[in-house]
């Protein structure tokens, strides 16, 4: 699609602040009005449209792209949308060890117990820790607990958690990193940890590398989509 607009500007619209080109008010995919929760959000929103060349790349505007999908999809149906995301209290990345390279298990151990005792902590529930890649059936109080901090976030928050749970395996990451309870770089190592061995061990794939970068560009904008809300 080849630009169609001169000027973007910020406007008060529903209680919010929407974003009009040439003047006339943004919609989302799903043609409901594109009203940002926050005025930061507007501003980084119609920077990526501002910032747009002749033709548009939809790749450059992830902000615009996480508001479309907290509009369209998480404000309109919000359990639906987080209980995919809900279902990663069952399979925590976190909760795997490494049952061959004592090495690799020993720094799963330094880099995840820390996060796993903070939302023991943070929502009083326990977590069973295996060696393999077996499936292991966590305590049932746990699952609907860690289901219930999920669901209870609004949609702009739900929106944002999506793509660090995705991305990294792992729901007590991403809820560690929406609570702001350890840095995203540290998280984000932590999620990558056992890629991140490997390649010191092995040497470096370029595939799996670019692959990476693609997921830790996704995983920033994720956390960048937070600050402005």
């Amino acid at each position: 699609m080849k630009r169609f607009w001169k000027d973007v500007a910020i406007v008060p619209q529903d209680g919010g602040w929407g974003i009009a080109l040439d003047g006339r008010p943004m919609r989302t995919p799903h043609r409901a009005p594109l009203v940002a929760s926050s005025a930061a959000l507007a501003k980084a929103i119609a920077a990526e449209w501002q910032a747009q060349g002749e033709t548009i790349d939809p790749r450059a505007m992830p902000m615009t792209g996480l508001a479309n999908a907290a509009i369209d999809l998480a404000t309109a149906d919000p359990a639906g949308f987080a209980e995919p995301i809900a279902a990663y209290a069952a399979t925590d990345l976190l909760c795997y060890r490494d049952d061959r390279d004592a090495a690799l298990q020993a720094e799963q151990v330094a880099a995840w117990n820390p996060i796993l005792a903070w939302a023991e902590a943070q929502f009083g529930v326990e977590f069973v820790i295996t060696q393999g890649i077996l499936p292991v059936d966590q305590p049932t109080a746990t699952i609907e607990a860690l289901r219930d901090a999920t669901l209870g976030y609004e949609s702009w928050r739900m929106t944002a958690l999506t793509p660090l749970v995705t991305i990294g395996g792992s729901l007590v990451a991403g809820l560690a990193c929406i609570n702001q309870a350890f840095g995203s770089e540290l998280l984000w190592e932590a999620v990558s940890l056992d890629q991140l061995y490997q390649e010191r061990r092995w040497g470096a794939d370029a595939q799996a590398q670019a692959q990476r970068a693609a997921h830790k560009r996704d995983w920033d904008n994720a956390v960048r989509f937070l600050t402005y809300l």
